[in-house]
């Protein structure tokens, strides 16, 4: 009998140890060593990947090893689905999900999915860095989740297994999309399929056939090396992809305030570079994609864009009316709806 409940305790304290860890949201001492867990899906030389990197470099550095930041890529931790959850239970401290992913806690999200609704970067960060943006990073925080930033992957392409060109290209054909109300709405109006699959599904996807084609910016598009399963690319650069970066917002509110500020402070600063670097990666990305002997290359013309816009516009104006009447004015002056 002693002998069973001695192998009875024994199994209850490793069962103990294997259990998720309750959250401790006391707050820090700025003498405690604090470590970061942040989790992301895509590779580590792709833009996020790079200021993910760099951000928890300068913030050891800053802080003198106090704060340090481990990063998990590849959806080595969490996979695409699961990264909010694990989040909001406290699992991991930081996360960058695709602006897409956060239009299942509120739909005004895809204000950034709209297709051609945004001629450059520059109208993008007018949006997410002013008004329309605090409203958003609000609109989270009543969540519980806290937006630190907003980082660039930038404009969307195509991959297919055969060309498009014309709207008649697009019927029938299987697109691995995010699942965002937006990006399903553009392909039904195109005439495809939309398919919602996590990013970590996709190479299986395109290289089983199950899916037809996606769209993603060229860096993730090389990265990841989704180009190399099919033959064709249109350059139609439609919608844009960015990321927000957040953090529980209990467990951001439990940090020491010279922990906060070195973490937003050195942020601020990657956040810049970030931008900069994702616009240069991806124009080298694409570029080395234009090299691949394998592949053909369609550059949108003049004329089937205004096709594709014809037919994409109208899907502004089942967004921008969910904003108050003041930031539907700031939204109609930034985006491009002509």
């Amino acid at each position: 009998m002693q002998k069973f409940l001695i192998l009875m305790f024994f199994c209850a304290f490793l069962l103990q140890g294997c259990a998720p860890k309750a959250v401790d949201f006391e707050q820090t001492s700025p003498k405690e060593k604090i470590v970061l867990t942040f989790s992301h899906v895509v590779s580590d030389a792709s833009p996020k990947g790079r200021a993910a990197r760099l951000w928890a470099d300068l913030v050891y550095q800053r802080s003198g090893g106090r704060i340090e930041m481990k990063i998990y890529p590849n959806g080595t931790l969490y996979k695409d689905g699961e990264e909010l959850e694990a989040l909001k239970k406290g699992y991991v401290q930081i996360i960058a999900p695709a602006t897409s992913k956060l239009t299942g806690l509120d739909i005004r999200w895809g204000i950034f999915d709209l297709p051609f609704f945004f001629d450059d970067l520059e109208q993008v960060h007018q949006l997410a860095d002013g008004p329309v943006g605090e409203l958003l990073r609000k609109s989270m925080r009543d969540k519980g989740i806290e937006v630190l930033a907003f980082w660039d992957n930038g404009f969307k392409i195509l991959t297919t297994d055969r060309p498009i060109k014309n709207l008649k290209d697009f019927l029938g054909l299987k697109i691995r999309i995010m699942d965002s109300p937006i990006l399903k709405k553009q392909f039904l109006q195109l005439g495809a399929i939309p398919v919602p699959l996590s990013f970590n599904e996709v190479f299986e996807a395109l290289e089983n056939k199950k899916v037809n084609g996606s769209e993603n910016t060229p860096s993730n598009l090389y990265s990841k090396k989704f180009y190399q399963l099919q033959s064709y690319v249109t350059v139609s650069n439609h919608g844009y992809l960015g990321y927000a970066v957040l953090m529980n917002s209990d467990y951001f509110n439990s940090l020491d305030q010279e922990t906060r500020k070195i973490l937003l402070d050195t942020l601020k600063e990657v956040t810049s570079w970030q931008r900069k670097a994702a616009l240069e990666q991806n124009a080298e990305d694409l570029a080395r994609i234009r090299n691949d002997q394998n592949i053909k290359i369609h550059d949108l013309t003049p004329e089937e864009k205004e096709e594709w816009q014809a037919v994409l516009k109208p899907l502004a104006y089942e967004i921008i009316p969910l904003f108050p009447k003041d930031l539907q004015a700031e939204i109609l002056k930034t985006g491009n709806l002509n």
